[in-house]
């Protein structure tokens, strides 16, 4: 897969009070959360960049998240990554990231920045 400005990879998912749950156990958390925990948010992003775009043999350099809204359980949350920058020369992507609920309502936005050396053929430079 060639990777070009403008490519889009999305995925759709909803967490349930359970989740909430077991991340608060995970976290140490005394309370279950009401709402999605941020860093599940954050890792639709992390699932996206990881497996569909650019994908397998991505290294995340760093990701910037601002939060506008807390997100609902069980609502569906669409995350978005999209490719803003090419530097083929030091094998770089730059992304844009962004989570909506079910309303479209910004729940979470920012940019990704990732090295893809190991992702074969990744860059057209014709």
């Amino acid at each position: 897969m060639s990777l070009e400005i403008g490519q889009i990879a999305e995925t759709t998912a909803s967490f349930s009070r359970e989740d909430a749950a077991e991340f608060a156990a995970l976290a140490g958390l005394e309370d279950v959360p009401s709402t999605v925990p941020e860093p599940l948010v954050g890792g639709l992003f992390s699932y996206l960049l990881g497996v569909r775009l650019p994908g397998s043999g991505t290294n995340y350099l760093k990701q910037e998240m601002t939060f506008h809204a807390s997100a609902g359980l069980d609502v569906p949350l669409v995350a978005t990554v999209i490719v803003t920058r090419l530097r083929p020369e030091k094998h770089l992507v730059d992304l844009e990231t962004v989570c909506t609920d079910a309303r479209g309502r910004k729940i979470a936005s920012g940019r990704a920045l990732v090295y893809v050396r190991d992702v074969a053929n990744a860059f057209d430079v014709a």
